[in-house]
């Protein structure tokens, strides 16, 4: 051992490895092992992840981060990297009227208020983002209290900058606005209760451990939906302790709606979290214009996103009492956020998993490559819940070959009978378990006791392109992680 650790000396001798912070997945937190490693500072921990950040003294990162890895407490270290918002150019304006709110028409909000009324005060959604001007004439009668993550204290105010207009506050208008003020706008579920919670700065970006600490605070406050527009074009292993809160948000049944990302690619190759969390309970979002077709900057995706939603040039409220646009998957995001805070308010009980079914069964068709090909209408999708319109849940998912799933239908009449429409592709048993067999897509029927019968969409089955482990680098630098492979070739990210 002494010969290796001379060996790290020599070799960061002759290398520029620039220090950071790390997040460090410990199996028992209350284990100090890590914090007693000389030259690590331990800065925090965050029981519900079971999280220690540290810092590292710069000159023997290497020799550090290798010891780290040798305790058998430690699970995975990851960089405690920035996530920023997603949104494209601002358009300052002065409105001096309550409509013109073009994506509210497109989406048929009005319609669906008259079928599923305006939400419910009893549906708390959480925006963690860049703060909420609180105060605003068109926000205040649905905040509630919320939290700031970047500084620390409990006033999660939007900060604006040169690189912030006012982003969590636009989001929120988006989502809640209450539309009783002249001049003003009028959000998706005018009526519900909004927290805010801050992690992104004047800046627009904020670290990945105030983000996971902002997801965890929501879950234990009770919140039923989390609005999440924003993120990092990042591999999965690098994303872990991120995609562990969204997993720890999904099994408490919290809706997790995220942007989709800004970089006009696909996230079925080019990951971008937390939209590529692919849990249950998450709708990840696309952006569309007001032809229904995608904006170029909009990111996409057939396994990886669930739908599209208007984000082009949306009005919605900044800091200050006032109005203007923002473009980006950012703007599209909080709409369907509002709008699953709206079916919320009518079926308390449904889950994510069948709320995303919903939207994507009754989703306008457009080619924007999502799981469903489709675009948000929430007037459709709560006059089909009114109705009890049967549907399968999930209507679109992607599988890997030898994956299995289980499918449930709502609102039929049992027994059930189940066909695939491509046996090559994917088989289903009479219990509604499908397998996956190869590649290909395929679609599943059901026909139910009362001879109603309903088809999904798509079922991809595809190998994995994104996500998983080996050769992915979660430290921020190739350089730092190869190094540490030469000496530990058994580390999750080495290839072997």
């Amino acid at each position: 051992m002494m010969k290796i650790t001379s060996l790290l000396f020599i070799i960061l001798a002759s290398t520029q490895v620039s220090a950071a912070e790390y997040i460090i997945k410990q199996k028992n937190i209350n284990l100090k092992s890590v914090s007693q490693i000389a030259g690590v500072t331990a800065l925090e921990t965050h029981k519900p992840g079971n999280l220690v950040l540290v810092d590292i003294a710069d000159a023997i990162e290497a020799s550090v981060l290798s010891k780290i890895y040798q305790d058998p407490n430690v699970e995975y270290v990851v960089e405690n990297i920035q996530l920023h918002t997603v949104e494209a150019p601002l358009d300052f304006g002065s409105f001096a009227n309550l409509q013109e709110q073009w994506a509210n028409q497109k989406v048929n909000i009005e319609k669906a208020w008259q079928v599923a009324g305006r939400g419910s005060k009893d549906v708390l959604l959480a925006i963690i983002d860049t703060g909420v001007d609180y105060r605003h004439e068109s926000l205040s009668t649905n905040m509630v209290p919320g939290y700031d993550f970047k500084g620390n204290d409990n006033d999660p105010m939007d900060e604006t900058g040169s690189q912030n207009a006012g982003h969590g506050t636009h989001c929120a208008g988006s989502i809640g606005a209450n539309g009783l003020v002249d001049g003003g706008t009028v959000g998706a579920s005018p009526n519900i209760s909004i927290m805010p919670l801050r992690f992104l700065g004047a800046d627009g970006s904020g670290d990945l451990m105030a983000g996971i600490k902002a997801i965890d605070y929501a879950i234990e406050h009770k919140a039923a939906i989390i609005s999440a527009s924003w993120g990092a074009k990042v591999n999965r292993s690098q994303a872990q302790p991120l995609v562990d809160a969204v997993e720890r948000a999904d099994k408490a049944g919290v809706i997790f709606v995220a942007a989709a990302a800004n970089n006009g690619t696909n996230n079925d190759t080019t990951e971008f979290y937390p939209a590529n969390g692919g849990f249950p309970n998450m709708i990840a979002v696309a952006a569309s214009d007001i032809n229904d077709a995608k904006p170029s900057w909009s990111n996409f995706g057939k396994k990886t996103v669930h739908i599209a939603s208007p984000g082009l040039d949306i009005l919605s409220t900044f800091p200050g009492n006032k109005y203007g646009k923002i473009s980006g998957t950012s703007m599209a995001t909080p709409l369907v956020a509002g709008i699953v805070a709206l079916i919320k308010s009518q079926y308390p009980n449904m889950t994510g998993a069948e709320i995303r079914a919903i939207l994507q069964s009754t989703g306008a068709k457009v080619e924007i490559e999502t799981a469903c090909n489709c675009r948000i209408d929430a007037a459709a999708a709560v006059t089909d819940l009114k109705a009890e319109k049967m549907f399968l849940v999930p209507t679109a998912t992607a599988l890997k070959p030898q994956e299995t799933l289980q499918v449930s239908v709502k609102n039929g009449q049992a027994p059930f009978s189940f066909t695939s429409s491509n046996t090559n592709i994917a088989t289903i048993s009479a219990e509604g378990l499908v397998s996956a067999v190869a590649e290909g897509t395929t679609r599943i029927s059901v026909k139910d006791a009362a001879g109603t019968t309903v088809t999904s969409l798509d079922y991809v089955v595809a190998n994995a392109s994104t996500g998983g482990g080996g050769g992915e680098c979660p430290l921020g630098d190739p350089s730092l992680c190869e190094l540490l492979c030469g000496i530990m070739p058994d580390l999750p990210f080495c290839s072997k």
